[in-house]
């Protein structure tokens, strides 16, 4: 595999590790990547990327040929492998009758770098193989300690810290998933009100693969002194996604969406963030700009980016919010 060129603008720590002999990771251009896609069918239209994509981001028809129909397959590979590895093992060990568990990937990275587009043209993708598996999209948001919780602690101004997050909850539910118990549920979160929501919950029946979204997943957490078993969400995964960008591209994708939310979702009565809707732009900017720097910006540093290393793939994002390299760790 070849390491594609270096990217202007690019990030420097990726493009430290591109430089680095010893790198764990291959790297691609755009360009390189796609052409991994051979035969893969394209099994979405221009109207459903559409449905798909997120607020502020652009992505198209041609942005899944360049980079999703590669990814595609390339996890139609792991995939399969990973259940002749169950096979093999079941035999090694003489088991019948086991069934195999979901295949799982995370996806982590910033707010507004694009992971829940991301998460969602990957199920649409996965889900049309010719095999027809069962793929389910759950994101960390309903595991979000409540408002009145994160009030109650002093935390609001750390939600979407790991922290603000019922750990324990997280692990619960990767490990019944992963024992392949039916109908686990997944709470939910509603982004209009800003809150778990108490009363609603997601059915996720033994799916044969599980997408498993944000921005904290990749976190580590210190190890007992006494060396006994403290799983990581991250243990759970078959295969892992960071999607990255520059710093300062991802702060105007933030403060970008801020402002059209204040002109859209904000204007509902019943969204958390309606006394935004009715202020002057310039205070919107401000606030927005404050919430970027006091808690995104924070999070972002000393949580989020420091997981990078740690992800299978990694997507870098250029000043056009489309994937310019790629990244992928070496076997």
């Amino acid at each position: 595999m070849t390491l594609a060129k270096q990217t202007a603008g690019a990030a420097e720590p990726l493009d430290h590790f591109q430089a680095n002999a010893y790198s764990p990771y291959h790297f691609f251009s755009s360009a390189e990547w796609a052409r991994f896609r051979a035969d893969t069918p394209l099994t979405l239209t221009a109207d459903e990327v559409t449905r798909l994509r997120s607020m502020g981001d652009p992505i198209d028809l041609e942005e899944v040929r360049r980079i999703y129909l590669s990814l595609s397959r390339l996890l139609s590979s792991h995939v399969e492998s990973s259940q002749l590895l169950f096979q093999q093992r079941n035999r090694f060990l003489s088991l019948s009758d086991v069934a195999k568990t979901p295949f799982v990937i995370g996806i982590a990275g910033s707010v507004a770098v694009g992971k829940s587009t991301t998460a969602r043209i990957l199920k649409e993708l996965l889900g049309r193989w010719p095999s027809s598996p069962k793929v389910d999209l759950i994101t960390t948001d309903g595991f979000l300690y409540p408002n009145a919780v994160l009030t109650r602690e002093k935390m609001m101004d750390r939600k979407g810290f790991p922290e603000s997050y019922d750990t324990a909850a997280l692990l619960r539910f990767l490990s019944a998933i992963k024992a392949g118990q039916p109908n686990v549920k997944a709470p939910c979160y509603s982004h209009l009100v800003y809150d778990v929501l108490p009363s609603e919950f997601r059915i996720v029946d033994r799916p044969d693969i599980l997408i498993f979204e944000g921005i904290n997943v990749l976190q580590s957490r210190d190890l007992p002194a006494d060396g006994k078993i403290v799983p990581m969400v991250s243990d759970f995964f078959d295969f892992s996604i960071y999607i990255d960008a520059e710093e300062s591209l991802i702060h105007s994708w933030y403060v970008g969406r801020f402002m059209k939310l204040r002109e859209t979702a904000f204007r509902d009565p019943n969204s958390y963030f309606h006394r935004y809707a009715s202020i002057s732009e310039e205070e919107a900017l401000a606030i927005a700009e404050g919430l970027w720097t006091n808690i995104n910006l924070k999070n972002l540093r000393k949580n989020i980016l420091p997981t990078r290393p740690r992800a299978d793939l990694i997507l870098q994002k250029g000043n056009d919010h489309l994937v310019e390299k790629v990244a992928l760790r070496k076997l």
